[in-house]
């Protein structure tokens, strides 16, 4: 039961669970959970199966997370369709929106930027993201006692964010990446990288994909070799990020459209 004064969030999950996540961690919900959760009701809607919240119920939440996902976020399926209105219409309330790796892509295509293949190619491991520089200090990083130069982040995508929407401000880049982290006022925060994912996941992740010749099996190994050898990501400091996005206060409350009426 949820009291009138426990904040809720709403987990739009649109990737599958793996077997792997599912017999080690109960499903993704979990790793999400363990990640970002306390003591709040969570609600989950898997948007890749085409469970959507109700577009009335909108304005209970205090805050919504995309999960990343094998799909591209520049596809046409109805469901990546539907979530980016429904990301539209989020933005027009200014709610709180976390969007991770497609998630993060899936905002940006949303709100009116562009997304596409990563130039440089599949980017699978630890990958250090640079801060910019001279970032005024703001409530994104106010658990932190200082914004850090740096921060390594578990990364697993091909696909990247090509042109951040208009009004968007990167806030982090990488060798391999132009766009890790962007933000859109006070209410949208987009992280190309996977501050829930453990290495094991990620792991699990690079022999799926070998097995399946979405990489060749070279680089899966010498994905895997380096995750062993390249130490650990800064996972405290990027979950604190991300907890005090979605849990510092919002703005007011714009009453939501209804869903379009779709045609096949």
């Amino acid at each position: 039961m949820v009291t009138e004064d426990q904040k809720r969030y709403c987990l739009l999950m649109a990737a599958r669970d793996s077997e792997y996540v599912k017999k080690v961690y109960g499903g993704y919900v979990n790793v999400f959970l363990k990640a970002f959760a306390e003591g709040e009701q969570w609600d989950l809607f898997r948007v890749v199966d085409g469970e959507f919240p109700d577009m009335d119920e909108l304005h209970k939440y205090h805050g919504f997370v995309i999960s990343g996902s094998p799909y591209d976020a520049y596809g046409n399926e109805m469901w990546i369709l539907k979530l980016c209105f429904l990301l539209q219409t989020l933005d027009a309330m200014e709610k709180k929106v976390l969007g991770i790796c497609f998630g993060h892509q899936v905002l940006c295509r949303a709100l009116g930027g562009k997304v596409g293949k990563a130039h440089c190619g599949w980017d699978l491991g630890l990958r250090k993201i640079r801060i910019v520089e001279d970032l005024p200090l703001c409530s994104l990083f106010g658990v932190l006692e200082e914004i850090p130069p740096s921060l390594t982040i578990i990364e697993c995508h091909q696909d990247e964010v090509w042109e951040v929407p208009l009004g968007a401000e990167v806030i982090a880049f990488s060798e391999q990446t132009g766009v890790e982290m962007f933000v859109i006022g006070d209410h949208i925060l987009g992280i190309q990288g996977h501050p829930e994912y453990t290495k094991d996941i990620l792991s699990n992740i690079i022999d799926r994909l070998a097995l399946n010749d979405s990489v060749d099996k070279e680089f899966a190994e010498n994905a895997k070799s380096r995750l062993e050898i390249n130490g650990e990501p800064d996972r405290n400091s990027l979950e604190k990020i991300c907890k005090n996005f979605l849990k510092e206060e919002g703005s007011g409350i714009i009453s939501p459209p209804h869903w379009p009426t779709t045609h096949k």
